[in-house]
């Protein structure tokens, strides 16, 4: 009756609020320049299948024009119904505020029936991709990840498109140090090993390209730097977006990236030196305008027609008509073959540029942050821009032009400046004599930070960044580049109502859309923003970018030096300590903001690429908060935790890159036969062994594994089955333990998916095992969206087990010891379980224990409370190095605990607040 119940329900749901066309709006305004645009939706179980669904887009007026739509899923209900889809549409001509799409239950229209103007054609040589409006070919071997792009009327703008890398072996120490060092130089370039194509490109391609950086001159150095560029060519469009991803695989100690850049030769010959142009970005769509040969400001006037052509970026009138007192002298001006902006502060940048190498450089003026795109071209022949996206908060960067008097320019994007100090991955101690466990849990007392000799490595870390490309048949106007280089710091992203992603519960089922309707919610509404616009702020107050560390926040404020604490072990950079990720991302959910978004998209790119490792024996796992990203020997699940990742995933139209990380997550599990991440405390002998039953937790460390296997489910990706048979099997044996997730732990048989007691309770007499940390890393998101995506078909036990420790965590000790026969100890993060109760509270429909989690919000011993000022307070003068906003009453522990108990809260107990006697009034 339950199951039958459940489906009549569905079906009413079904009839009622999803009839009719989705409503999707752009984040934030609506773009001024538009190149194409992939976006997700979701949908309610059980309304449509994909092989018998048609979508179509459409504008909101009679008059818009026909939008060709490519549509593909990113996940599925359980009952193969579709979950999540994503869609890409082609450059538009008019820009809308906000577009329909339907769904219709019928087969598919053919993508090759409706209007494209994208061409692919692949060969055993390479890949060749026809916009309409550009050509662009992809050589399947060799240096060049690019062969050529080429313009609509046949012009090529760019050719031989290549990665290049600079390194060195060692780092003086000083500058005395120098005249006695041996250090050995090397130059790097791209070396393909693998190019594909999407197989759908009705009007989205995908070219992906994976390969290694080879050294180009000297010595025996076997290829490094694996790389990942994937490039997304649109319809109709001449916009070329890059999303380029390394793997750190080398030496800290001997692998120094001096220069890392994508550069492209443009071709020249025939274009007058005049008419030659270069435009470099300077502060909010500023541009700095150049010739390679320069006619203006000269002793001798060529004419005002001459002079506006060249500043203008047109092509002169013919020579024949200038002054002939300039005319006659053109090969006395000299002409300026390279230029060089170097971006190596998140506040200023250089300029220079010189006629050739072996020449002085002249400083040009420059300024403070650069937009980051870059042209270089003809009048005539036309040219190629290339621009970084955060070009200025991800320093060191630089782009260099160089041989504009050439038959071939070339230009540079770095995305780590040569001209930077090289970028050091060195352990940032010596170890301090911390070489014996004992040792090391001692020093944890004082510095925070869990030291092991050998593990602060940063082998195997990524980094990705997206790069543009748009191709020119004449130099552009510079409004148009300011344009296009605001369109590449915020690419256009369309994003469904938040009440309509609500209603899907296409993403989980616990949160809901803000609530003001009485004072006390209406208070913590306006605490949820001051969070959300505080961490905003303490991004620039404090510079938290650079190559690496852009997208991370820290974890602990210290008071007395007014500054975040940088430099004292683990309480420097969060890396995702307490789920900041889930707040920032359920917050957007919640309210649309695109703010938000861009801030939670930041933290996603930098957590799931810095902080975790993507080859060696720890893939999989990820590195607790620390100075460095990577120093710190906790290496753990709840770190990589693809809960983290998910909402960005569905929300872009599946992310390949982050749907990669999903991939490698599925991997983790293989890590606990070779690391035991209790190995310092462990006291029951316990040791791994690979192939063997490990020992893991049923908070942290299965709360990460299940995420990913509930998300390859989703996805249908090739391991799926696989995904589904372990999630089953350790769900159902957490249900069969006498205690459930009190247990606390559990050996894990990753041969067969299955969960059995663990090791100090190996017949299963009921063991109890509470730790504050266990439901504070997506266990809550995981296990409410499990639930509901089995329905009835979840294993028997498991919810029971789960809202038993739901509520138990909270309860009395006389509860505690009522229910297994011990008490849990003194327990922290009160605040934040207060969802758990909450949750409980919702589904046991218990009015007393909903009055129970607000007086666990509100009345709590760690974490933020209402009587707190809720304000901040600047900080200037000579306390300070800069001015700084701070609220030293707020660590990112508590922030991040106090947002998802707010949100949770109020979504799943909020009419209770007001009943509540605490809180304000």
């Amino acid at each position: 009756m339950r199951r039958l119940s459940f489906w009549i329900a569905l079906a009413a749901m079904a009839d009622t609020a999803f009839s009719g066309p989705i409503k999707i709006n752009w984040l934030g305004e609506a773009p001024e320049h538009h190149t194409g645009t992939t976006f997700g939706l979701p949908w309610p179980q059980g309304e449509y299948r994909f092989n018998d669904t048609t979508f179509t887009i459409s504008g909101q007026s009679k008059d818009s024009e026909q939008i060709p739509l490519q549509s593909w899923v990113t996940g599925y209900w359980r009952d193969g119904s579709i979950k999540w889809t994503g869609h890409a549409i082609p450059p538009l001509d008019t820009i809308e505020g906000e577009y329909r799409v339907s769904a219709s239950a019928s087969s598919p229209s053919n993508p090759s029936d409706g209007p494209s103007g994208l061409t692919v054609v692949d060969t055993a040589d390479g890949i060749s991709v026809d916009t309409g409006k550009l050509t662009i070919s992809f050589p399947k071997q060799g240096n060049s990840v690019v062969g050529s792009i080429t313009t609509s009327s046949g012009k090529v703008v760019g050719e031989n498109g290549k990665l290049v890398l600079h390194t060195q072996s060692g780092v003086a120490e000083d500058a005395f140090a120098r005249a006695n060092t041996s250090i050995d130089y090397l130059n790097f370039q791209s070396n393909i090993l693998d190019v594909s194509v999407s197989s759908d490109n009705s009007v989205r391609a995908l070219v992906t390209v994976r390969g290694k950086h080879q050294v180009v001159d000297k010595g025996d150095r076997d290829d490094w730097l694996p790389f990942v560029l994937r490039f997304y060519l649109y319809a109709n469009s001449d916009s070329i977006r890059l999303v380029h991803t390394i793997l750190f695989d080398g030496k800290p100690e001997e692998d120094f990236v001096t220069g890392l850049g994508l550069q492209f030769d443009v071709p020249l010959d025939g274009e007058e030196f005049y008419n030659r142009h270069i435009r470099l970005p300077g502060v909010d769509g500023g541009y700095l305008h150049e010739a390679a040969q320069g006619i203006t400001g000269l002793r001798r006037d060529p004419g005002e027609e001459v002079r506006s052509a060249q500043y203008e970026g047109k092509a002169t009138p013919n020579v024949s008509t200038w002054d002939e007192r300039v005319s006659s002298r053109l090969q006395w001006i000299p002409v300026w073959n390279d230029y060089r902006l170097s971006q190596l502060s998140p506040d200023g940048f250089t300029l220079k540029k010189r006629t050739k190498p072996g020449q002085a450089w002249i400083n040009i003026p420059a300024g403070t942050r650069s937009s980051g795109l870059a042209y270089l071209g003809g009048a005539t022949h036309g040219g190629l821009a290339v621009g970084l996206r955060d070009f200025w908060k991800k320093y060191p960067t630089g782009i260099d032009i160089s041989n504009a008097g050439a038959s071939k320019g070339r230009i540079t994007l770095w995305l780590y400046s040569p001209e930077a100090a090289p970028l050091d991955l060195r352990p940032y101690h010596d170890g301090l004599g911390l070489d014996t466990y004992e040792k090391q849990l001692d020093a944890l007392e004082i510095t925070y930070e869990d030291y092991e000799p050998g593990f602060n490595t940063p082998y195997g870390i990524a980094r990705t960044n997206e790069i543009f490309l748009q191709a020119f048949d004449a130099t552009p106007a510079t409004d148009d580049l300011a344009l296009a280089s605001k369109y590449i710091d915020e690419p256009p992203v369309l994003v469904a109502e938040p009440a309509y992603i609500k209603d899907t519960k296409a993403a989980g089922s616990y949160w809901a859309l803000p609530d003001t309707s009485n004072p006390k919610s209406t208070t913590i509404e306006n605490h949820l923003d001051f969070l959300v616009r505080f961490y905003q702020g303490q991004v620039e107050d404090h510079r938290w970018y650079g190559f690496l560390d852009h997208g991370d926040i820290m974890h602990t404020y210290d008071e007395d030096r007014h500054t975040w604490r940088y430099d004292i072990g683990g309480y420097a950079w969060d890396n995702s300590e307490l789920s900041p990720d889930l707040f920032f991302w359920q917050y957007f959910l919640r309210t649309g903001r695109a703010d938000v978004y861009r801030f939670a998209e930041a933290l996603t790119r930098h957590t799931g690429e810095v902080d975790v490792y993507h080859i060696g024996d720890w893939k999989g796992l990820g590195t607790r908060h620390g100075v460095q990203h990577f120093a710190d020997s906790a290496k753990q699940v709840r770190i990589t935790q693809p809960q983290y990742r998910k909402y960005f995933y569905y929300l872009s139209g599946g992310d390949e890159r982050v749907g990669e990380l999903l991939e490698e997550a599925l991997d983790a599990d293989k890590t606990y036969g070779i690391l035991d991440p209790r190995r310092k405390v462990r006291g029951d002998g316990w040791t791994p062994e690979p192939g063997k039953p490990v020992a893991f937790s049923l908070g942290t460390d299965w709360a990460g594994l299940a995420a990913g296997w509930l998300i390859e489910w989703e996805r249908r990706g090739p391991r799926w089955q696989e995904a589904k048979r372990k999630l089953t099997g350790t769900a159902q044996g957490i249900a069969r333990l006498k205690n459930g997730f009190v247990t606390g732990e559990g050996l894990y048989a990753i041969t067969n998916g299955t969960l059995l007691p663990p090791p100090t309770d190996p017949d299963n007499q009921g063991r109890v095992s509470v730790s504050h940390l266990s439901a504070v890393f997506g266990l809550p998101e995981v296990v409410s969206e499990l639930l509901e995506y089995w329905g009835d078909d979840a294993p028997d036990g498991l919810e029971s087990a789960w809202l038993d420790y739901c509520y138990y965590y909270g309860a009395t000790r006389e509860e505690q010891n009522a229910r297994y026969g011990d008490a849990f100890g003194r327990l922290n993060l009160v605040q934040g379980h207060s969802r758990l109760t909450a949750y409980y509270a919702k589904h046991r429909n218990n009015d007393t224990v909903a009055e129970r989690a607000w007086k666990e919000f509100y009345i709590n011993r760690d974490g933020l409370t209402a009587d707190q000022p809720w304000v901040s307070g600047r900080v200037n003068g000579s306390a300070v190095l800069t001015p700084v906003d701070e609220a030293p009453w707020i660590s990112t522990n508590e922030a991040a605990q106090y947002g998802l108990a707010a949100i949770q809260d109020l979504a799943l107990v909020g009419d209770a607040v007001t009943k509540s006697s605490y809180g304000t009034s």
